[in-house]
């Protein structure tokens, strides 16, 4: 007798909603777990959308079908292009969003769906039989079959928050830890660690001094996150400005005195948490010598007076937390609405998935979010997409999917995750992708348009005008004289987009000239990293000092430093296998010692 059900998805937060959303589109029947609908993609941390390969991914995200870049769009407070000094490889479209109206619009969507169907409650346990998970049962003991199962739960396996030196059990403020399930999976042979994330306080915004602030208002001639969105009414909601302030001597003071009752100094936290968002007591005792470090004050939502104090994560008690707050400017008089806390959870580690995100050791069960280690909405959104589509297609005893690293930030993503060991939550960075130059935000449809239509994912109607425009570029790029091509490449014409370039374009539809002008301007840039990479695998035999001092080795960036320092490679093949070991590490490394090779010879030579 057939499951009741194709997939069972525990958990609804973003790698949730995406996988149940992407499943219902190939047809599937899917039961959605959560233990309170009500909350379903609420944003615990950061209110906002998109950044710097994140906007990369979340348009991906969005070409391939999901949701979140236009339920981002629907709900955007602030809008801003980050990066604009740069050329279009490094533009990076981030939204902050309302918070609530966010998760409204993405529980609508659920709603909406054919064949999603939502279930209030936890699950206590998964079912098995023959090898293979069958379904899951709940708290009470309920039973739902499904033919697979793939687990989001967030920070919630096994999770503890922490305020000061006070610890309770949850993944998030009002939400309870997930124990059974921790427990299940440890005795099924998988093998978990422990990480931490954090968030700031939220601020009262009647009781903040704007006018001592510096405003940052929404930019209005950015495009939309979704090719779905509208240009015409874009943004939907009204915007509210983003003001910045400092913390300083006294805040810092303030921290350092209450920092004993820190769980990061008591030892009551042994998770490492996110590298690229430290707490505020770890930047004050990591970088004593800077005198502040910025603020972020963001409007929680337009029906809400709570306000995000972006640059703030801590875990120091409540009462520590108002000091330090009212020695920053324009805070002085502040009020908490509720104080920042940590919270620590165990992740799956990586080399027990396969490459479509399948544990290997049980058939049918798949992992996505933050449970594979990773932090931020974005990268969760992108697994449960992955997950959700290889769900289907391996219970339906298809080949699974396995997004290209050298075509998406998806790709690079999910094998990062399944093959390195990361020492802290992992985020996707522009650096971890090797073909980033050809990865942009505004060539993410195109990239991906092809994947969408195979997997079954997006409509004709969708897909025909983007692969039009593919067509198009491709012929009109091919008709482009040698010495046409020469003038688009001159150095004068720099990388810059704000309008349609001129000759030998002229006359061509805005759009089909800029995605033009881009592939053009970027081929010797990629050229040129090709030959740079064929080059440095040619020399993969190089060997690496067992001494070599890496403090000398200019441009590491501080996570691969430290990587190669714990890994100590003996050559440079084994410093790319290294988690954070970039193209450009290895290409410094193999610089540095290329020299190291030609001032041994030099002495050599001299000293005979």
């Amino acid at each position: 007798m057939a499951p009741a059900f194709d997939l069972a998805v525990v958990g609804l937060g973003h790698a949730g909603a995406e996988a149940a959303l992407a499943a219902a589109r190939l047809g599937a029947r899917v039961a959605a777990i959560t233990q309170a609908p009500d909350r379903a993609c609420l944003m615990s941390c950061n209110p906002s959308v998109g950044g710097p390969g994140k906007s990369q991914l979340v348009r991906e995200i969005d070409a391939l079908g999901g949701a979140m870049a236009s339920a981002a769009d629907e709900t955007a407070l602030q809008i801003r292009l980050l990066n604009r000094s740069k050329g279009p490889a490094g533009w990076a479209t981030r939204l902050r969003v309302d918070r609530l109206a966010y998760a409204r619009a993405m529980q609508r969507r659920l709603a909406e769906a054919p064949r999603v169907e939502v279930f209030a409650g936890e699950v206590s346990r998964l079912r098995s039989a023959s090898g293979r998970v069958c379904g899951v049962e709940l708290e009470g003991g309920a039973r739902i079959d499904a033919a697979a199962v793939i687990l989001t739960t967030g920070t919630f396996l096994a999770a503890r928050m922490h305020v000061g030196r006070s610890q309770t059990a949850g993944g998030r403020l009002g939400d309870r830890s997930s124990e059974g399930l921790a427990a299940q999976l440890r005795a099924l042979g998988v093998e978990t660690g422990r990480f931490k994330t954090g968030t700031p306080p939220r601020l009262q915004g009647s009781s903040i001094d704007w006018l001592r602030c510096e405003e940052q208002a929404s930019e209005l001639d950015v495009a939309p996150l979704s090719m779905r969105s509208s240009l015409a009414t874009f943004p939907v909601l009204p915007q509210r400005s983003t003001y910045v302030t400092r913390t300083n001597s006294y805040t810092h003071a303030a921290v350092t005195e209450a920092y004993r009752d820190s769980p990061l100094m008591t030892g009551a936290i042994t998770g490492r948490g996110p590298r690229y968002c430290p707490s505020l007591e770890q930047k004050i005792m990591s970088y004593p010598e800077r005198s502040g470090h910025i603020v972020y004050l963001e409007p929680d939502g337009l029906e809400s007076d709570v306000v995000y104090a972006g640059g703030l994560s801590t875990s120091l008690p409540a009462e520590a937390q108002l000091r330090l707050l009212r020695t920053i400017q324009g805070l002085e008089h502040v009020e908490i609405l509720q104080p920042g806390y940590a919270v620590e959870y165990d992740y799956v580690m990586p080399g027990q998935l396969n490459a479509w995100l399948e544990l290997k050791s049980l058939g049918g069960l798949f992992f996505a979010g933050q449970l594979n280690g990773s932090s931020g909405y974005e990268e969760a959104a992108g697994q449960g997409l992955v997950a959700g589509v290889n769900a289907v297609r391996v219970a339906r005893e298809t080949t699974p999917w396995i997004p290209s690293r050298k075509e998406s930030y998806l790709g690079v993503l999910c094998d990062d995750l399944v093959r390195y060991r990361f020492e802290e939550p992992y985020r996707i960075l522009p650096a971890r992708a090797e073909q980033r130059l050809g990865l942009r935000e505004d060539n993410a449809a195109l990239r991906m348009v092809s994947d969408a239509v195979a997997l079954g994912l997006i409509e004709h109607a969708v897909a025909d005008p983007i692969l039009r425009l593919r067509e198009k570029i491709a012929e009109k790029s091919n008709a482009l004289t040698a010495a046409e091509i020469r003038w688009l490449q001159h150095p004068k014409r720099g990388i810059e987009e704000a309008r349609c370039p001129q000759a030998p374009l002229e006359g061509m539809e805005t759009a089909l000239a800029q995605a033009i002008f881009r592939a053009i301007r970027y081929a010797p840039y990629e050229e040129q990293r090709q030959v740079a990479k064929d080059r440095m695998m040619a020399e993969a035999h190089l060997r690496i000092p067992e001494m070599i001092d890496l403090a000398c080795v200019r441009g590491l960036s501080a996570e691969a430093r430290d990587s190669l320092s714990k890994g100590r490679p003996r050559a440079l093949s084994d410093a790319a296998a290294l988690p954070g070991v970039t193209f450009e590490a290895l290409s410094i490394l193999a610089v540095y010692l290329r020299r190291l090779e030609r001032l041994r010879i030099v002495s050599r030579g001299t000293a005979d």
